[in-house]
């Protein structure tokens, strides 16, 4: 049983292994398939209320799950934040598009699409500078660490994209 659990912590912690795989830098393994995947799952919801539920729901899910997989490949990496632990970027990106989804109003599926690649970029920008306080959170220990500071990159990112989406619209 505790090697199944720790084969689900990995495939959870790498998104299945492509934390491993790509050459990419972990945020890109991990907010890429993170934006198409929410992208392809809002194409098939009729409402903002009801991507707004979809997201929080697996925002959570993510969260929650990614918290206990990163905790175990830690423990197995013996490394703080292994790189290929991405399931972090998910969570920080999903936080973003969550954020900003009620302030942007309906979106088709065009403008849809580059507000999916505009969150993805922002994210991609806050996750790597790390300014105050997503660094600092980094500190946390284990698995709350490790999510943590995406989280907060993913807010600094939604605030940016309704920001400029306001200022664009």
């Amino acid at each position: 049983m505790t090697e199944l659990r720790h084969r689900l912590a990995r495939a959870v912690a790498t998104l299945g292994g492509l934390g491993d795989r790509l050459p990419a830098p972990g945020t890109t393994a991990g907010s890429l398939p993170a934006a198409v995947l929410w992208w392809a799952a809002c194409q098939a919801l009729p409402t903002t209320g009801a991507r707004i539920i979809v997201t929080a729901a697996a925002l959570v899910a993510a969260t929650a799950v990614g918290i206990w997989a990163a905790e175990l490949e830690i423990a197995r990496r013996g490394a703080h934040d292994p790189g290929p632990v991405v399931i972090d970027e998910v969570a920080g990106l999903w936080l973003a598009f969550l954020a900003a989804l009620p302030f942007v109003g309906p979106l088709a599926p065009g403008p849809l699409a580059v507000f999916a690649g505009a969150g993805f970029l922002l994210f991609r920008f806050f996750d790597i500078i790390k300014p105050w306080p997503v660094r600092s959170l980094e500190g946390f220990p284990g698995g709350i660490g490790v999510v943590a500071d995406d989280l907060a990159a993913g807010y600094l990112a939604a605030i940016c994209l309704v920001i400029g989406w306001k200022l664009l619209a």
